[in-house]
């Protein structure tokens, strides 16, 4: 594989460091008028960074090479270049650029666009392109660029509230948008606007913010002359598909009865949809052609599909992993698709589900035990979002745990997805407080059922994890006996002004306005507030250019931490929301680990 160093001999580390260093690839993306010309991010070099494949003769090429990473590019629809997101060391502020396909020299994209946060791009055959722009002074702002040396960029489209580039149709006439005009940053509305700019159709489920029902754009129709616009809706409580027209103003909806939350794209001729459908920490894949009375399965493996694709030839390729297998990609040709070199990453052991009753329903636990009997120590690694959701598949941190001797349980929490919109939208307001209530219903089945010692019980994770590790340290004192918090909230109301402005929109509608509207809820559920509570020994670790949980807000809350001599380690290092580099996630992870191992003791229990 060009550009990519061999794989260094691994066989003599701990099998923790292989599964974070087995060299990996994304499902490849590929070019709609050219579909041999693919992309994918891989971490072969040590630093997760863009790929070119030619599938067609076999050659594959390192297209990005950056100190912190690059993972954000998309192909043109004829394959001849390649755009990718430049930012400045993860901080997530730049702009496209454009490197033709069989390599050369990068050129700015839309070299009259300044630097901004990305929100959304659409790329069109006639060589134009719509870029979506997020700033602190102009909200959102989206841009029609035209074809290298044709013209200025033009805007056509400005609010300050959030939105994004949805989709452009196959010939170029029709734009989708998603935006949150109506103040409600959790559920868009959609409107399709002609390249001026001017509007065609409008699809508002909020009925102008008064309703929690939000809409997705899922992709226009693959056909020339096709203006029929696939998208997502919840009007039944969940997310499913259906096809809009926005210039005949028709809908159709489509009798997919699946539970849980239900994607679709479409097949490249447009004849059918590919069905992505997640319930219950778990993925499969279905095949519906309009007009049929039900979809049809396509086969995969128990698990979880992060991402598939229809080809042109009818197959379809998709990137699959379970908890206890590392990630692979497959076809339904029953071909391996992209085989990284080196060696592969050790499996780990397989998740068991919890269902715990809890003040706001059932509670779904994904656990992995070691070898031997309970009670274990256990850490409750909580994921981000908090719209996201643990799933069956395959993770290399929570794999460290138990190869250290620790049972992991991951929850998830009011707030998460693929259990309907209901469970999702429950935290508003009370942030934060709700997720930890059902937290602390799964801590206290835990410890009944035998498998967590309750004197070593561990809050960890990273983003909204990490933030609701340090305040359920705060509100929980007595629960805990450490916490490892990542690239965390630690002080709502300077993380509020600190951070990118999507997100202010986003803490806007989580928790009712601003801290200046509704301080006591900021008050309520910020770490800070709380800080003084803290018993347990804590490690927080925080990115330096974090847009998303701005340095100075921890700095505030470690501050708090060191003024009254609580037991705690701060690591900073120069990244953003996380790393992209595998040696520095390492580090991370064997930090927490001795910090733990430090202060919970036992290392022969452990295994260690």
């Amino acid at each position: 594989m060009e550009g990519m160093s061999e794989s260094e001999n691994v066989s003599t580390m701990p099998e923790w460091e292989q599964r974070f260093r087995a060299p990996r690839v994304t499902l490849p993306d590929w070019a709609e008028d050219a579909p041999d010309r693919s992309l994918f991010v891989s971490n072969a070099t040590g630093t997760y960074e863009l790929y070119a494949w030619d599938r067609a003769g076999g050659q594959q090429r390192q297209v990005t090479d950056r100190p912190n990473g690059t993972t954000d590019g998309v192909l043109t629809p004829d394959g001849e270049a390649i755009w990718w997101f430049s930012d400045t060391d993860g901080d997530e502020f730049g702009v496209w650029m454009r490197q033709p396909f069989g390599g050369g020299e990068d050129e700015p994209a839309a070299p009259g666009l300044a630097p901004s946060y990305p929100a959304g791009l659409a790329i069109g055959r006639d060589g134009s392109a719509v870029i979506g722009r997020s700033t602190d002074e102009d909200g959102t702002t989206i841009h029609l660029v035209p074809a290298p040396g044709s013209g200025e960029a033009v805007e056509i489209y400005r609010h300050r509230e959030s939105a994004g580039v949805g989709d452009l149709s196959h010939d170029g006439t029709l734009i989708a948008l998603e935006h949150t005009e109506h103040g409600d940053a959790m559920h868009s509305a959609l409107r399709v606007v002609r390249p001026d700019g001017s509007t065609v159709a409008e699809l508002d489920d909020t009925e102008g913010g008064t309703k929690e029902l939000g809409l997705a754009v899922l992709g226009f129709a693959p056909v020339a002359g096709d203006p029929r616009l696939l998208v997502g809706h919840q009007r039944r409580g969940r997310w499913e598909p259906m096809i809009w027209d926005p210039v005949a103003g028709t809908e159709t909806a489509l009798p997919v009865d699946l539970p849980g939350d239900v994607g679709a794209e479409w097949y490249p001729d447009g004849s059918a949809l590919l069905i992505e459908h997640s319930f219950e920490a778990r993925s499969e894949l279905w095949r519906y052609e309009p007009g049929a009375a039900e979809p049809v399965r396509v086969e995969t493996p128990a698990g979880t599909v992060s991402g598939a694709t229809a080809r042109p030839d009818g197959t379809v390729e998709y990137l699959w992993s379970s908890a206890a297998q590392p990630p692979v990609v497959r076809s339904t040709s029953g071909a391996v698709v992209l085989d990284p070199p080196g060696a592969k990453a050790p499996a780990s052991v397989a998740v068991e589900d919890a269902w715990v009753e809890g003040p706001g329903g059932r509670i779904h636990a994904l656990v992995q035990k070691p070898a031997g009997d309970g009670p274990f120590p256990t850490v409750f690694e909580i994921h981000g979002g908090p719209t996201w959701h643990d799933s069956d598949a395959f993770a290399s941190g929570p794999a460290a745990w138990v190869d250290h001797g620790f049972a992991v349980v991951r929850v998830n929490y009011r707030g998460s997805t693929g259990y309907g919109r209901a469970w999702t939208d429950a935290l508003k307001h009370r942030v934060g407080l709700i997720e930890l209530e059902d937290i602390a219903a799964v801590r206290d089945w835990s410890v009944k059922s035998g498998l967590a010692d309750p004197e070593r019980l561990v809050l960890a994770g990273g983003s909204w994890g990490g933030y609701l590790t340090l305040l359920g340290l705060g509100t929980q004192p007595d629960a805990w006996a450490l916490g490892l918090a990542a690239v965390p909230v630690a002080d709502y109301v300077t993380a509020y002004h600190d951070e990118m402005e999507a997100l202010k929109a986003m803490d806007r509608t989580l928790l009712g306005g601003t801290p200046e509207d509704v301080p006591e809820r900021f008050e309520a559920s910020s770490p800070l507030t709380y800080v003084d509570a803290v018993r347990a020994p804590v490690y927080i670790s925080a990115g330096v250019n974090d847009p998303r949980c701005p340095i100075r807000q921890v700095e505030n809350y470690v501050d708090r931490l060191a003024a009254r001599g609580a037991v705690h380690e701060v690591y900073r290092y120069d990244a953003g929301h996380g790393s992209l580099v595998v040696e520095e996630r390492i580090k991370q992870v064997r930090l927490e680990l001795e910090f733990a191992l430090k202060h919970l003791g036992g290392g022969d229990v452990l295994g260690v």
